[in-house]
């Protein structure tokens, strides 16, 4: 059964290689799709905060990565 194990690994590194990236995007993208509405942010201000909040995750993964 080891070998499922290590084939499942295998297979959900291909998709996901930084866990705390992959994470980071879920939640945000939650915050952003059920908590921005809730706060009475418009349609546009939510896509604007969503992207800008991507950008933020992207760039702090990219600066964490050129450190290592």
């Amino acid at each position: 059964m080891s070998w499922v194990r290590t084939i499942w690994g295998e297979l959900v590194g291909l998709f996901v290689d930084d866990v705390g990236f992959a994470v980071a995007i879920l939640v945000w993208s939650l915050v952003a799709c059920l908590g921005l509405p809730r706060l009475g942010v418009s349609l546009v201000w939510s896509a604007g905060l969503l992207t800008l909040g991507l950008l933020v995750i992207l760039a702090e993964s990219a600066i964490r990565r050129a450190r290592h």
